[in-house]
């Protein structure tokens, strides 16, 4: 292997020497750990030592780095102190998801390391993210992102290439090749010769880097990283290398051909290094042994505080309120003068005046910019807050909403518009798997508002008239906010925006421009996880949101005998149980009605909830009505069957008279 010094000076030879050794002598450790059964699982980084090292000494400190989990010279590189590494390993308090998660799927803004998820590919759109926010801010920085051959066959991986072109941000996309995704041979995974080779499609540059090399790797990266400083790009590197471990230790390598692993196994970056030191009189044995004796010592100590580090424990009070990040709700009054608007309206006006009061927030979607929308909420945007604030994406929903957390990684905020409701499922993944559990397992917020047209009613079919709430109210993490008035979404908006916590805003298209109310003109904010008493009455209780709201109103308008108690809920998650058990505990009935098929939707919670809760003050059994059993249908009479409105005021009658 040949190693070119260029203008590196001695300590910086020796720094790179020191800087793989050590991932290599922690992993040792591990191995042995593992096979005494004090630490689950391990994947080892193994002969990929000289791309996590080279990579991180070529970022500045204050720069992000998103590794996998296989990079631990990266940590190691960033001086991540070695007990609460140890302690993350084995489930301890100290660790830095308190024994949440495992191996190295964390983060730390304290280092600036965003770690992965075992669903690899929003890694890749979270840097995109970052490096977003960076280019916002024009602080020359860099984002690196890693990902192994195996992951770029994802769609994360085409959609963050492209977006990151797309926008020109700052960020080298760094694949460790090491020829097997898990078991699979990469003439299985794709067909063309270099990976680096699929830069081309996305107008990108690319470098082939030898991973094995400790200074190719280091002194061609930190070059790209000078230029990349000075004129923002993405950059798409392959490093050419091998694992010769297996994907994770109980896989082994009996898949790989003996003559592969002897090849790589010549290709050391670490044994080839150290020959090269030692015959350069760079270093000497006895300075290498010394060093080993350091290292060693330092990883037996700090084991030893990981060991001595109790047994975690789980209390429940404390698991349950860190789902969420803190959030002291500023109530903001109305002072000023209201006028009658339109539900779309006041949308608008929120996004706007929040656009005004916080500087670092973002919206993304498609068309939203010059088009203003599909619905036209950000219509004339543009105009105010430049197209740097209200971008225009590609149509990838995933890399969006990673994108999403990227930037309040790195201190935005960002208001992603799906352009339909139904579309969320392509962005499903980051959603329910990132953005709901990054606070609870390291303590990140993840400060996004993801807006939901929805519902039906408008003749569009099964891919544009879902109402899917249901899909997220079970996800611990995510806040569900449903308005019915314009009055309500306003408010909420606002303080959907302000909430540090995810925030899926369900906006009610049938709603837009068919509902008008009286809203303030200025800004204000209306708290989380309060129903509304829409109308009082004794003989029954209904409970319901979004369009289901107006439809009840319409129903008891026609029957004016039965005087109702209509719980308009406002947000989902939270959930004003309160005000459900209240009225109930009033009339001793209860309806709910949602727009959503019936079967797993919030009506089936809410039911169960009073009975747990209510049983003795109920006169009757509880109802729930809903849309039928099937996809949302297209021709105006099966669409009118399908919603719930007549079965909801058959319903009614029955239980009024029960």
């Amino acid at each position: 292997m040949r190693y070119h010094i260029g203008d590196l000076d001695q300590q910086k030879l020796r720094d790179l020497y020191t800087a793989m050794l050590k991932p290599r002598m922690i992993e040792e450790k591990m191995l042995v750990l593992l096979r005494q059964g004090k630490i689950s699982k391990w994947f080892s980084g193994i002969g990929q030592e000289a791309i996590s090292v080279g990579v991180t000494h070529a970022l500045k400190s204050e720069e992000y780095i998103l590794p996998m989990h296989r990079n631990l010279g990266v940590f190691t590189s960033r001086n991540i102190p070695l007990h609460r590494l140890f302690a993350q390993w084995q489930g301890k308090q100290s660790g830095f998801t308190q024994g949440r998660d495992r191996s190295f799927h964390f983060g730390t803004q304290e280092y600036k390391i965003v770690g992965m998820i075992s669903h690899l590919g929003p890694q890749l759109g979270v840097a995109d993210g970052i490096a977003l926010a960076n280019m916002l801010k024009r602080n020359k920085q860099v984002t690196a992102v890693f990902t192994g051959e195996g992951a770029t066959s994802e769609g994360d991986f085409h959609e963050a290439l492209n977006v990151a072109s797309v926008w020109n941000l700052p960020v080298l996309f760094c694949i460790e090749n090491n020829g097997y995704g898990l078991s699979t041979p990469t003439n299985e995974q794709y067909n063309c010769e270099n990976l680096a080779d699929r830069a081309r499609g996305y107008g990108m540059e690319s470098r082939i880097i030898d991973g094995n090399n400790i200074l190719e790797v280091y002194t061609k990266v930190d070059e790209i990283c000078r230029t990349i400083r000075k004129r923002p790009r993405p950059i798409l590197l392959e490093f050419k290398t091998f694992r010769m471990r297996g994907h994770e230790e109980a896989s082994g390598t009996k898949y790989v051909p003996e003559n592969l692993m002897k090849k790589w196994a010549k290709k050391d970056p670490i044994a080839n290094y150290e020959s090269f030191l030692l015959d350069e009189n760079l270093v000497s044995m006895e300075e290498i042994e010394a060093l080993k004796e350091r290292i060693s010592a330092e990883i037996n100590e700090n084991l030893q505080m990981a060991f001595d580090e109790p047994v975690i424990s789980s209390i429940e009070s404390k698991e349950l309120g860190e789902v969420y990040q803190d959030f002291k709700f500023e109530e903001v009054e109305i002072r000023n003068e209201i006028k009658n608007i339109r539900f779309v309206d006041a949308i608008s006006e929120g996004l706007e005046q929040s656009m005004y009061r916080h500087n670092e927030l973002i919206l993304m979607g498609q068309d939203i910019a010059d088009y203003g929308g599909v619905f036209k909420i950000t219509e004339g945007f543009i105009s105010k807050f430049g197209k740097s604030r209200v971008r225009n994406t590609p149509i990838c929903e995933s890399v969006i909403v990673s994108a999403a957390m990227g930037l309040s990684i790195n201190g935005m905020k960002a208001v992603v518009e799906m352009q339909f409701a139904d579309f969320v499922s392509s962005g499903f993944n980051p959603i329910v798997n990132y953005l709901a559990k990054v606070h609870y397992r390291w303590n990140e917020k993840a400060d996004v508002v993801i807006r939901m047209p929805c519902g039906g009613g408008v003749g569009a079919g099964p891919f544009h008239s879902q109402t899917n709430e249901a899909w997220f109210t079970k996800v611990p993490g995510l806040k569900v906010v449903y308005p019915a008035f314009p009055h309500d979404a306003k408010g909420l908006l606002n303080t959907a925006i302000n909430d540090p916590n995810p925030v899926l805003f369900f906006e009610h298209k049938g709603l837009y421009r068919s509902v008008y109310g009286d809203v303030p003109l200025d800004y204000y904010t209306l708290p989380l996880g309060k129903a509304n008493l829409v109308k009082e009455g004794e003989a029954v209780s209904i409970v319901s949101y979004g369009a289901g709201v107006h439809w009840a109103l319409e129903v008891l308008e026609k029957h004016p005998e039965i005087e109702a108690d209509l719980v308009d809920l406002c947000t989902l998650q939270p959930l004003d149980a309160d005000a459900v058990y209240t009225s109930v505990r009033k009339t001793g009935k209860l309806i709910i009605l949602q727009e959503d098929t019936l079967f797993g939707g919030i009506a089936s919670d809410i039911s169960a909830m009073v009975m747990e809760n209510c049983f003795e003050h109920l006169d009757a059994p509880v109802k729930r009505v809903g849309s039928l059993e099937t996809p949302v249908p297209f021709a105006r009479e099966l669409e009118e069957n399908y919603l719930p409105k007549k079965r909801f005021e058959t319903a009614l009658l029955e239980l009024y008279n029960y």
